[in-house]
C-alpha cells in the first residue's frame, strides 16, 4: 500500500493499524468502514488510503477505487437494511482525510430532513435565487467551461 500515513489523523490510525475499525470492504486503495458516530445503522465511511484532505485531489485511480468501493459498500448497505436510498456525500472538513459518507435512509430521517430543509432553503433563499438567473448561469457555465 502507498498510503501517506499522518500520525495525527484518526483516518490515518485505523489504516496504519493503530486504532479499530470494522471493516467492511477494501480494496488496493480503499477501505469502507462502520462509521462509529451513525447517523443510521449501516453508516459507512469509504476512505482513501492515502492521505489527502479532498477527493479531488486523488489520482484517477484512487477516485475510481473510491466510488468503486463506495458503489458496492451501498449495494451491501442495501441488501441489509432495505432503506429507500443510500444517501452519498463527500467530508473532509472536520477530519481533512477524504472520506465518503453512505447513510442508509428513509422518507422522514434525520437525514431526509436535513435536506429537505437545505432544499427549502435554496429554494427561498433572495442570495441563492440570483445564482439561479440565466445570466448568472451563463457566466458561471463559461467560467467553468475556460478553466
Amino acid at each position: 500500500m502507498a498510503a501517506e500515513i499522518r500520525d495525527s489523523c484518526v483516518f490515518c490510525e485505523i489504516l496504519g493499524g493503530r486504532a479499530h475499525a470494522w471493516r467492511i470492504h477494501e480494496d488496493e486503495h480503499s477501505v469502507a468502514i462502520l462509521d462509529i458516530n451513525p447517523f443510521a445503522k449501516g453508516h459507512c465511511l469509504v476512505l482513501s488510503k492515502r492521505h489527502v484532505p479532498w477527493w479531488h485531489d486523488l489520482t484517477e485511480e484512487e477516485i475510481a477505487s473510491l466510488f468503486r468501493v463506495a458503489s458496492l459498500t451501498a449495494r451491501k448497505i442495501r441488501d441489509a437494511f432495505q432503506p429507500e436510498f443510500v444517501c452519498m456525500y463527500a467530508r473532509g472538513r472536520r477530519v481533512p482525510h477524504t472520506h465518503i459518507f453512505l447513510v442508509p435512509t428513509s422518507r422522514g430521517d434525520l437525514l431526509d430532513k436535513f435536506f429537505s430543509g437545505l432544499e427549502r432553503a435554496q429554494e427561498s433563499s433572495q442570495e441563492l435565487a440570483e445564482l439561479r438567473e440565466r445570466h448568472s448561469l451563463q457566466e458561471v457555465a463559461a467560467r467553468l467551461a475556460e478553466t
